[in-house]
């Protein structure tokens, strides 16, 4: 006591009490806008997470229940940027402060998960997520890298997995998967690794975790080691939900350790037994093709009976073919035969000597016919010449100078027309009737100096 006046000792339910009154009488009926992080899905179907202002470095702590988080699983992804109604409460076993949501909607992006979208654009466009590029995985490995952490439940996973599956070889190269320094640690273990001779196929992988327990496998040097790895590579990063760079690029995603193992290392008690079905099917079909077979044999001798009747049968139809093949042979000899005889008789007709004589015989008559055509047309002729050769000289000039006339001949042996054709002093030849005459022109007298 002090002062006469009574304290009052509460105790730390009553303190939780109270404070998660005012907690939720304050936060009552508002919308909250953050960032999401750090978010964890519970097997109960609860989801957990961190909203943050990314302006003012605050950050409190959010709980959707399972009917609520089913609602909105769609908008709940880390990084994304949400608006959540709800209201803040204090959870007493641990005296925690809590932001228990009922609905969500979504707010814009946040600033990690935009920069994680443009990265991924960036190298899409580049090919290195194209199904083109991805590799198959081996089909028996013999040694299988692992980069993960040493100390990790990842290993562990792979390694039980691994060895349970079959004989395989594993060649680990320890590597920091999350916080400062991940990313160097992460491209020291690919370049150790890839250098292990022998390798087959590298395993990188961690567990679970957030979107910043995965930053380091969303960051472009690593994506881009990763690409450039000499051997098919598996991504085994976080579980189902959580989707990384990493994932995208590899040559195939599991999505877990586990499962990468499972995807590498081939089932040998599986491959043993389906070697046994296939042996037990083998030798059900051989076996059912030798009954077949065996019942194909019976049939076909029940169907056969005593092979000498088969051969007496078949003797008989064969003897019944030779006596229709010698009778038909028979036929067609006669009727070529009888063509060889009409075809001989008509060569003989034809014989040389024969169409000699017959041509010599049409040939008298016509020798005749053409002495006598022949005379016929000389005669014919010569009196055509006659008469043509008494016009020829009745028109020629000579028969004219026979009658007294006279052809006067210029110098240049042409006939002269005219008088004026010729001068004084100038020798002509005059043709007579029979012989020539050398004269010299006197006197020219032309018919129109006469006339004038």
């Amino acid at each position: 006591m002090s002062g006469g006046s009574e304290e009052t000792v509460l105790s730390v339910a009553e303190l939780d009490r109270r404070l998660r009154r005012a907690v939720e009488s304050a936060s009552a009926n508002y919308w909250i806008e953050g960032e999401i992080g750090s978010l964890k899905r519970a097997t109960s179907g609860h989801v957990y997470f961190t909203l943050k202002d990314e302006e003012e470095d605050a950050i409190i702590e959010c709980v959707l229940y399972k009917l609520d988080a089913m609602r909105a699983r769609r908008s709940l992804v880390d990084g994304a940027r949400i608006q959540l109604f709800g209201r803040a409460t204090v959870w007493a076993p641990r005296g925690r402060l809590q932001l228990v949501g009922q609905r969500v909607r979504p707010a814009g992006r946040g600033a990690l998960l935009l920069a994680l979208e443009e990265l991924k654009k960036k190298l899409a466009a580049e090919g290195l997520f194209a199904p083109s590029r991805k590799r198959p995985l081996p089909a028996d490995p013999a040694v299988v890298g692992v980069v993960t952490s040493a100390s990790g439940a990842a290993f562990a996973d792979i390694r039980t997995v691994a060895f349970r599956r079959g004989r395989v070889r594993l060649v680990l190269a320890p590597a920091q998967v999350q916080g400062d320094g991940a990313v160097q640690s992460l491209l020291r273990a690919l370049d150790a690794i890839e250098r292990y001779p022998g390798v087959d196929v590298i395993i990188v992988g961690r567990g679970g975790g957030s979107v910043d327990d995965l930053m380091a496998f969303n960051d472009e040097r690593v994506v881009r080691r990763l690409a450039a790895m000499r051997v098919p590579v598996v991504s085994a990063v976080g579980h189902e939900i959580d989707v990384s760079l990493a994932d995208l690029v590899a040559d195939c995603r599991a999505a877990t350790p586990s499962q990468a193992a499972e995807l590498v290392v081939p089932d040998a008690a599986q491959r043993r037994e389906q070697l046994a079905r296939c042996q037990a099917a083998l030798v059900r079909c051989m076996r059912h093709r030798v009954v077949v077979a065996r019942s194909d044999v019976h049939r076909l001798r029940a169907r056969m009976s005593d092979p000498r009747f088969l051969l007496a049968e078949r003797k008989r139809d064969l003897d019944e073919l030779e006596l229709r093949l010698r009778s038909r042979l028979s036929r067609t000899i006669a009727r070529q035969r009888h063509a060889a005889s009409g075809l001989r008789s008509r060569l003989l007709a034809r014989h040389p000597r024969a169409v000699i004589l017959a041509s010599r015989a049409e040939l008298g008559p016509l020798s005749s016919r053409l002495r006598a055509a022949m005379t016929l047309s000389l005669r014919a002729s010569r009196a055509q010449l006659g008469e043509r050769v008494h016009k020829l000289d009745a028109l020629s000039p000579l028969a004219v100078l026979g009658r007294g006339y006279a052809i006067a001949l210029g110098s240049d042996g042409r006939a002269l027309i005219r008088a004026r054709d010729v001068r004084p002093g100038e020798r002509i030849e005059v043709r007579l009737s029979e012989g020539r005459l050398a004269t010299e022109v006197q006197r020219v007298h032309d018919d129109e100096e006469g006339r004038a």
